[in-house]
């Protein structure tokens, strides 16, 4: 339905296209207008522009000379010109659209024509890449057109110092990481001074790659964690007790929808070994822990899924094959992992705030992007993002040749087939890049071509330092390159190789550091790198241009046509081809009947190991399972989503409420709506039912325990009055109660008092709800074998949980604010590059999955020099209790009774009259 529903969509940009085109037309007849004016006059537009806007223009109608002044400016500063393409890519972006733009074409020059004129606006653009090295290239390249234009230019990077963030973003582009960007969000709603935060709104954003940041990484949630408590034992318990399970015997595993289970006999066995009954668990962790161990060892491979270096588990990013640094799997996975691998087990940590990715961009007013690959995705661009899909023309025609697939029956028989192929073009001298799923097969490739003799680079996780080099080197004559996935996005691989990088070489060679030569000595690096580059840029066009070679179909297409894209940039001459066997993880798992059927032909025909098929029907059994993953993948993402939804409502509640505190809110005002709303609750739970089951000596004792006041007597509570009665009563001696403390400290100090100890409170509690979150997340999808609706439970606990949340919020501000006690300590300067203390030591999470049965995704984490030390249940900001999902471990059989349940002692009494009688 979503994709029917894209191609209906779909139709109306083809009109969009062409007034597109039409704009661009108007853009380019500025054009002598702009080259005949001076660098003042150019520099002074920006100003003129700004003028028309506060006079009631739009940005629409300053687009075309916005445009056209970019475009001149970028002439003068870096020597580049906007081919009229890229105008009409900046017009989509301006439009809030994707602008899909084959390889080569620019894209990051495009970027600066949308951000110029929505900077105008005084708001800030955000600029969004795939890593730090694309930030600061970008930002140091195309900066120079902004700055030339009176415009500053920001840069986040990683690990960057607080006092340099915030000019960063008060600059009118900012370029900087997705995570860098919701990191810092997710920091200034933890910040307890308003001159901590240090981002300005949410306005425009431009994501480069943008496919790779709201698909790919749409599995990852943000997120901010603590220390946590769970024992590295567990783990390898399960990890010993799984070993040696056999498969469809003691364990049932689906390969395409990525699910592992036990079955009775293995369930038993396993139940045996640990001397546990694992179901008896009601918070559900014994079974998490179960399914996680069966993922590690039998679904989760070394040098596939992750690789083993200096003693860490550390995993590899399915898309890039490059080494995800400092991401972990969630729900316990990796944990499990460490644990088989008997590595050193890191101890879980506990969520202090988080976002997905979806939910963050969502914020922004305007979002758009660019990048090679999007028209695959237009269906979940639309439905999640609300942005579509626009594809630009291409500058030059596009002639590479895309060969159809050839499959081979084992993967034997492959590889030896691309052996065959790398060494005849290599001998020609025409470059090949060839494209590998895993380490493990790049490795397997890389031997089988020494044997042959062929010198060869080799680009994956465990070389990943070398990438831009391996990369931009990858078009030289006779270069033969494996690549893991297709890492280096970002980088152009040009025909005859790169003459900057050649030129660096050339002066190592000689022993020249590149960074302290001469200006001499690299100019003449660079000459000799340029006729170097040229010769062999003609004996390659003559070769017939790169070759790019799959050696496996990936689960996205969008991942081949990244491939493919390689190969073929601006008009050069260029060839792919895959070469695929029906061994192969995506045919195996997805191929289906139809992959059967093409089976049992080959044997018919007893067609030789060696000998391949090359025919339409194959081609589309391959995208057909390629869309069943994608399909698979998509609900996955969409899950997600739908589970933070849940909590992006509660979440903008609380930063609301944090960021209203921190801009000044009078809390002084709230004192009586906060006291009765308190009291009502209160007088619920102590005076509920029959007037005999009223337990007023229960509600003194909590009354003098919230205010601290032992000694005064305590208004009259009788049982002859109404509850309403009661509840103004009880309300009334807590207002009196504060009204004493504020006249003794001073109104003023009360107030600065009260924001603070809100601040602190809110924190708290809403770390301890994100806590019990995750526990109801973990244990929710076994109410599917109830045959309940695992998210719709969800919704109607997490809203019953958050109700309680705020009730609790209230009466821990009111007990804090009553017993707190200033005492005079000289005020020490806080650096502005302190962490709050709610943040040190944090650590930043670039992905916990909601459930690891919904498809795993690591988290990356970025340890900050500071340490956050505290625990939330240490802070001090009050003892009253909240909603927990009570572990199995827990010994306290009480810990979740409300006073008018039941007694769990089975006395038939209810709680506030047998065990709870003195709580």
């Amino acid at each position: 339905m979503a994709n029917f529903l894209s191609k209906v969509l779909s139709f109306g940009a083809d009109k969009d296209l062409k007034a597109y085109e039409k704009i661009a037309r108007q853009i380019t007849s500025l054009e002598p207008e702009m080259q005949a004016m001076t660098d003042d006059e150019l520099r002074a537009q920006t100003d003129a522009f700004k003028k028309r806007l506060a006079h009631g223009e739009s940005l629409d109608d300053l687009l075309p000379e916005a445009f056209a002044t970019v475009r001149e400016v970028s002439v003068r500063t870096t020597g580049l010109r906007h081919f009229d393409v890229q105008l009409i890519g900046g017009i989509a972006l301006h439009k809030g659209t994707i602008a899909e733009m084959k390889t080569g074409e620019g894209k990051t020059l495009v970027s600066t024509l949308a951000g110029y004129l929505n900077a105008l606006s005084g708001n800030g653009v955000h600029i969004v890449t795939v890593n730090d090295y694309l930030a600061k290239r970008d930002s140091e390249w195309m900066g120079k057109i902004y700055k030339f234009l009176g415009m500053k230019v920001g840069l986040l990077q990683n690990g960057m110092r607080l006092s340099l963030k915030k000019p960063a973003y008060e600059a009118d582009i900012t370029y900087g990481t997705n995570s860098e960007f919701g990191f810092d969000y997710l920091r200034d709603n933890m910040v307890t001074q308003p001159g901590m935060r240090v981002q300005r709104g949410h306005h425009f954003a431009i994501v480069d790659e943008v496919d790779s940041i709201l698909i790919d990484e749409a599995r990852t949630p943000l997120i901010i964690s603590g220390a946590g408590t769970k024992s590295a034992g567990t783990y390898r318990d399960f990890a010993q007790a799984v070993r040696g399970l056999i498969a469809d015997v003691d364990f049932e595993m689906d390969e395409a929808k990525h699910t592992i289970a036990t079955t009775e006999s293995g369930l038993a066995k396993v139940e045996k070994k640990l001397g546990l009954d694992i179901y008896g668990d009601d918070a559900g962790q014994l079974v998490n822990h179960l399914q996680q161990a069966l993922k590690a060892e039998y679904m989760f491979h070394r040098d596939q899924q992750y690789v083993v270096m200096d003693g860490e588990v550390k995993i590899v990013d399915e898309f890039t094959g490059r080494i995800m640094e400092g991401r972990r799997y969630s729900e316990g996975l990796h944990q499990a992992i460490e644990a088989k691998e008997n590595v050193a087990v890191r101890e879980e940590n506990q969520t202090l705030a988080t976002i997905t990715l979806q939910n963050y961009f969502l914020m922004y007013d305007k979002l758009s992007g660019m990048t090679g690959t999007a028209m695959t995705e237009d269906a979940e661009f639309r439905e999640v993002y609300h942005v579509p899909v626009q594809v630009i023309p291409p500058n030059r025609p596009v002639i590479r040749v895309d060969h159809d697939d050839l499959v081979y029956r084992t993967v034997d028989a492959k590889f030896k087939a691309v052996v065959d192929d790398v060494e005849e073009r290599h001998a020609n001298g025409q470059p090949v890049l060839v494209g590998t799923v895993s380490i493990d097969n790049s490795e397997r490739l890389s031997r089988l071509l020494d044997k042959r003799g062929i010198k060869h680079s080799v680009l994956n996780a465990k070389f990943h330092e070398r990438e831009a080099q391996i990369v931009a080197q990858a078009g030289r004559e006779a270069a033969v390159t494996i690549a893991t996935n297709m890492a280096g996005r970002g980088t152009d691989i040009l025909l005859g190789g790169n003459a900057e990088v050649l030129a660096e070489d050339l002066l190592r060679e000689q022993g020249i550091d590149p960074e302290e030569a001469t200006a001499e000595q690299l100019a003449g690096a660079k000459a000799r790198a340029e006729k170097v580059c040229e010769t062999e840029r003609q004996h390659v066009l003559t070769a017939g241009g790169l070759c790019v070679i799959g050696t496996e179909r990936h689960e996205s297409r969008r991942i081949d046509n990244q491939l493919r894209g390689r190969s073929g940039r601006q008009g050069d001459p260029g060839e792919t081809q895959f070469y695929l066997s029906l061994e192969d993880d995506l045919m195996r798992r997805f191929g289906g009947d139809r992959m059967d059927r093409i089976s049992a032909m080959m044997q018919r025909y007893e067609m030789p190991d060696d000998q391949p098929i090359q025919a339409k029907i194959v081609t589309r059994a391959v995208e057909g399972a390629q869309h069943k993953v994608e399909e698979v993948n998509f609900a996955m993402r969409k899950n997600v989503l739908d589970y933070d939804d849940v909590m992006n409502k509660q979440r903008q509640v609380i930063y609301g409420e944090r960021n209203k505190i921190l801009d000044g809110k009078d809390l002084m005002a709230l004192i009586e709506d906060v006291t009765d709303a308190t009291a009502e609750r209160v007088i619920g739970e102590y005076c509920f039912g029959p007037h005999e089951e009223w337990d007023l000596d229960g509600l003194v004792k909590w009354l003098k325990e919230l205010t601290g006041v032992q000694s005064k007597k305590v208004p009259e509570l009788s049982e002859e009055k109404k509850s309403e009665e009661l509840a103004k009563t009880v309300a009334d001696f807590i207002k009196t109660a504060f009204n004493e403390k504020s006249d003794r400290l001073g109104e003023e100090v009360m107030q600065e008092l009260s924001a603070q100890v809100m601040l602190r409170v809110i924190d708290t509690r809403w770390m301890t709800y994100l806590q019990e979150m995750d526990y109801l997340k973990t244990g929710i999808g076994l109410r599917g074998f109830g045959q309940r609706d695992p998210l719709v439970e969800y919704k109607t606990e997490a809203y019953a949980a958050f109700t309680l949340l705020v009730n609790t919020m209230y009466e821990d501000f009111l007990r804090t604010i009553l017993h707190i006690e200033l005492v005079n300590r000289p005020r020490t300067s806080v650096s502005a590059d302190e962490e709050p203390e709610s943040l040190r030591g944090a650590q930043y999470s670039g992905g916990e999955e909601v459930d690891g049965d919904r498809g795993q995704k690591p988290a990356m984490v970025k340890n900050r020099s500071a340490a956050i030390g505290k625990s939330p249940q240490g802070s001090g900001v009050g003892s009253s209790s909240v909603a927990t999902y009570r572990k199995a471990d827990d010994p306290n059989p009480y810990v979740n009774v409300g006073r008018n349940d039941p007694c769990p002692c089975g006395s038939g009494k209810k709680f506030k009259n047998c065990h709870g009688k003195n709580r």
